[in-house]
């Protein structure tokens, strides 16, 4: 089963939940709208959702209940974006110009602002103080993944569990969560909320890293943006600190990082990171988190929820966007 066929599955709930998104970030303020959809228009995998859509498959089902954490999931995942543009200074996402770039830096602030609010205001529909407190809790750990990221731009000391740990705050966690509240909204068993908060969080782990490999082996095309972006911005992930620390290129990157040249060399360094043993390596770590995050899902019956969360594993590793 590809990712195709799971979201034909659920064709008719995510297109509500699409038209959903519209509607929460609708404004009465002309540019504030404009700048608001800009980011929706230019489309996304709407993975989160679809996390929480599964995870009330395995409760008692009712899209009319988990819009209310579909929608605020996808919204906060969208502000996010929307900041990182800002910090990161990028002019390009998913093949389209950013906020700041279609604007400026304030008003790219003020929309992440206003999608972050509006997604904690439709969130606060469900009377649940479970959700309310698992969502309040995430979206203060997301907050320090950020600012973790800005600590360690151009940090080549880091090591791999400093890495590892910003990627499950600014990544992973959301993915976790996904699952995790639809469950929780569906009404499903404990132990169906706990399985579902860690597979989410072994295939958000997986992601990101592989996400950080393609930033390298994928086309600027396949990107949306230019390749080596994370390492041109200061954001080093694991495949350059391998190549760094461990990889046979370590030499020839300790040199630069001695001399503070790294910036003088940034196209070579992206070209020796490309070719290098670190891709493996990432690859490696990632495909072990899609191990995880299946034998979580083990003793559960099989059912189409099962083998859809198990084709949205495999999908993880091997996709080229």
């Amino acid at each position: 089963m590809n990712l195709v066929d799971i979201y034909l599955q659920l064709k008719g709930d995510v297109q509500y939940i699409e038209k959903e998104l519209e509607k929460a970030i609708d404004s009465r303020l002309a540019d504030l709208y404009q700048s608001s959809t800009h980011l929706l228009k230019a489309g996304g995998k709407r993975m989160r959702p679809v996390f929480v859509l599964l995870g009330g498959k395995l409760g008692n089902y009712d899209l009319e209940k988990l819009k209310y954490v579909a929608v605020p999931l996808e919204l906060i995942h969208m502000a996010t974006l929307v900041h990182d543009d800002v910090i990161d200074d990028s002019d390009k996402r998913r093949g389209a110009d950013t906020v700041r770039a279609k604007w400026d830096n304030r008003v790219a602030m003020y929309t992440g602002d206003y999608i972050f609010a509006r997604a904690l205001s439709m969130a606060s529909e469900l009377p649940n103080p479970q959700i309310h407190q698992i969502l309040s809790r995430a979206m203060v750990d997301l907050c320090i993944g950020e600012i973790e990221q800005i600590r360690d731009l151009n940090n080549w000391e880091q090591g791999l569990r400093v890495y590892l740990r910003r990627i499950k705050r600014k990544t992973a966690l959301l993915f976790a969560i996904s699952g995790q509240l639809g469950a929780v909204a569906a009404g499903a068993t404990p132990d169906i909320v706990r399985r579902m908060y860690l597979y989410g969080y072994n295939v958000g782990m997986a992601f990101q890293i592989t996400d950080d490999i393609l930033d390298f082996t994928a086309t600027e095309k396949q990107l949306g943006k230019p390749v080596g972006s994370d390492l041109r911005q200061g954001n080093i992930t694991l495949p350059a600190l391998y190549s760094a620390k461990v990889g046979p290129e370590k030499e020839t990157f300790q040199a630069w990082i001695r001399q503070g040249s790294i910036d003088a060399h940034l196209d070579e360094a992206i070209s020796l990171i490309r070719k290098s043993e670190g891709i493996a390596y990432a690859n490696r770590l990632a495909a072990r988190y899609i191990e995880r995050a299946c034998s979580v899902l083990q003793p559960l019956p099989q059912s189409k929820t099962k083998k859809s969360l198990l084709g949205i594993a495999d999908f993880i590793c091997g996709r080229k966007f």
